[in-house]
């Protein structure tokens, strides 16, 4: 499945935050959305997933306008998971990943959709985890849960809205890994992302953002020292350890 995004423009009130946006997700690929903070890539996120309205452009998915779906049929083709995560009300692990089954449950849940879930849980070794509540997670653990929520919606693209600022290095390798392991399964990811050394790792391609514009779009020919001193305004060296590209900040540009 392709989503197509031309002329995209969102403003808060008189502020532009998005302006001429546009990007292709082909099928099974992760794309990752970078640029400091303030250049609209969570507000990129929400415009796809129709959080947000935006003023102007165009979301093509099954060759459709993505303003033409009902928020059921969007669900069936979006999984989200947000940067944050409220954790008010008790609620089993189980009970968290059904919730993604919502757009296909009408009362009550199918047998189908138990399985499902079971196989989420199982698939993201969640199974000693399942009958826990979910306020006495740690951050990592409640965020691979978030992520069962959005692929229990067997979804076609996910989108995730910097899905590892909040964790230790350990577990942002695993929820990297994790996404990685789901795109092999012909599933798409579009994600927002701070560090460029883990984007550029766990990436196919790249949409790097500056004040609302796309600054570069393409494959990692584009994570040059000179486009990120331009858009970060931070001199860097890029190296080469073990086959995996690192982007190393040297100093601030005069």
């Amino acid at each position: 499945m392709e989503l197509k995004i031309s002329d995209l423009a969102f403003s808060y009130e008189d502020k532009l935050v998005l302006k001429d946006v546009g990007l292709t997700v082909e099928q099974g690929e992760i794309l990752s959305i970078i640029g400091p903070n303030g250049s609209g890539k969570s507000t990129l996120i929400k415009c796809i997933n129709r959080i947000l309205q935006p003023q102007t452009g165009k979301l093509i998915l099954q060759q459709q306008n993505i303003k033409n779906f009902t928020p059921r049929e969007l669900a069936c083709y979006l999984g989200y998971v947000p940067q944050h995560e409220d954790r008010k009300f008790p609620a089993t692990v189980f009970d968290v990943v059904l919730l993604g089954r919502k757009p296909y449950i009408d009362w009550k849940p199918k047998e189908e959709d138990l399985k499902m879930v079971s196989d989420i849980i199982s698939r993201l070794d969640l199974e000693p985890l399942a009958m826990r509540d979910v306020n006495k997670l740690s951050g990592g653990q409640l965020q691979k849960v978030i992520i069962g929520r959005a692929l229990a919606q067997d979804p076609e693209i996910i989108l995730l809205d910097e899905p590892t600022s909040s964790l230790d290095l350990k577990h942002q390798l695993e929820v990297l890994e994790l996404i990685k392991t789901e795109t092999s399964r012909g599933i798409s990811a579009v994600k927002a992302i701070h560090d460029l050394s883990l984007a550029a790792r766990f990436s196919d391609k790249f949409v790097m953002l500056k004040e609302g514009r796309v600054y570069a779009a393409g494959g990692p020919e584009i994570l040059t020292p000179a486009n990120i001193e331009d858009v970060y305004g931070v001199k860097v060296s890029i190296i080469n350890h073990q086959g995996q590209t690192v982007v190393v900040p040297q100093t601030t540009s005069a």
